[in-house]
């Protein structure tokens, strides 16, 4: 068995940002000009009259208060209201690919690799481009990597369930490094149309280099000490946009086959089976939460991350303790919390403990457990 460390992460921010007000402001121009179109039913009683937003609501909500995204022309256009994104010919890279070269090679630069020191790609995002070949194959193709290559989903939580497929592999002597990697295009997948989730998600894509312990020779290393996860079947969060939709002609052309949640459901159950999670996590390692300096928390909502840390630690939080990045790159699904571990890790100094946990649709939830070498 070999001992796996993190020898190196990346982080590909795309080059546009939405503030909450640019948000709203296209928000309630669609808002106006349905309501008007529909007067006469809101009048009758036959038709709902849409509520506006405000920059307010949502940092209240949320904690949010702007968001990077691909496209930004296309969201903030209140005739379109989602992004516009070029399909590209099957000769080009994908963009999910493309994303994940720009994470990739700031990982590989940090763990002080090249793509012939990996044997695998894993891509574990939310949503992914196509059904095949894999984007991961992909990857190791653009990369140049010999080896093996795989997708997987576990909405949210893909990063820290891919973090121990590539963990369990490197113990066994499967691979000697694996690249794992994270393009979430989270503005494809959501209603910019519904007031109580349009403002949620962001994109980004990020990248963990994991390898054996002995052969790394990173200043950026963090030995994992253990991984745990967990599921638990719910609706709460659902995006039901698949290929068998076009199989049923009832619902062929539907277009609200997107994200939908019931959020008060979610932070009500989610929390305290993430607080279980984490705290049985530590206490089977022998570790006490009290020495844990760091928890990198999946970014999707701020009174969540701030109530997990309190059931753990049994006060709130100081802001290093628990870093916040959803207030500039909001819910970048799986990428989130290896977004906050890649920009606040290098201020620890050696033998610090850290949690990686991430958090979503499923219920899925995992949990990382890091020391710093």
């Amino acid at each position: 068995m070999h001992n796996v460390v993190i020898s190196g992460t990346g982080l590909y921010t795309p080059p546009h940002s939405i503030s909450n007000d640019e948000l709203v402001a296209s928000f309630n121009t669609y808002v106006r000009a349905f309501n008007e179109e529909h007067a006469q039913a809101i009048a009758a009683g036959s038709v709902q009259p849409l509520a506006e937003s405000s920059a307010a609501f949502i940092e209240k909500a949320s904690g949010i208060k702007s968001r990077h995204v691909i496209d930004k022309a296309g969201i903030l256009d209140p005739q379109r209201m989602r992004p516009h994104i070029p399909e590209r010919s099957n000769e080009q890279w994908s963009i999910l690919c493309e994303m994940s070269l720009k994470a990739a090679e700031e990982a590989l630069a940090r763990a002080g690799r090249t793509a012939g020191d990996i044997d695998g790609v894993i891509v574990a995002c939310s949503n992914l481009q196509r059904a095949y070949p894999a984007i991961a194959i992909e990857v190791q193709a653009a990369l140049g990597i010999e080896g093996f290559g795989f997708d997987m989903n576990v909405a949210c939580s893909s990063a820290t369930f891919g973090i121990q497929n590539a963990v369990n592999a490197i113990h066994l002597g499967q691979a000697r490094a694996i690249l794992m990697v994270n393009p979430e295009i989270c503005t494809g997948h959501m209603n910019f149309r519904d007031r109580d989730s349009h403002f949620i998600f962001g994109d980004a894509c990020t990248a963990v280099l994991l390898e054996r312990a002995e052969l790394a020779v990173s200043s950026h290393q963090w030995e994992v000490l253990d991984t745990r996860l967990v599921t638990r079947f719910s609706n709460n969060i659902r995006n039901n946009f698949g290929f068998l939709n076009r199989a049923d002609e009832a619902h062929a052309n539907d277009r609200d086959k997107l994200f939908v949640q019931e959020g008060r459901k979610v932070f009500k159950e989610v929390c305290p089976m993430v607080a279980e999670l984490i705290g049985s996590h530590l206490h089977d390692n022998h570790i006490p939460i009290e020495t844990v300096r760091r928890f990198w928390l999946h970014q999707a909502n701020l009174s969540m991350n701030q109530l997990i840390v309190r059931r753990l630690l049994e006060r709130d939080a100081r802001a290093d303790e628990a870093p916040v990045i959803l207030d500039t790159y909001a819910n970048t699904s799986s990428a989130g919390s290896v977004i906050a571990f890649h920009k606040h890790q290098d201020d620890l100094p050696v033998g610090s403990i850290g949690v990686l946990s991430s958090f979503g649709a499923g219920y899925s939830i995992g949990s990382v457990i890091l020391k710093k070498r």
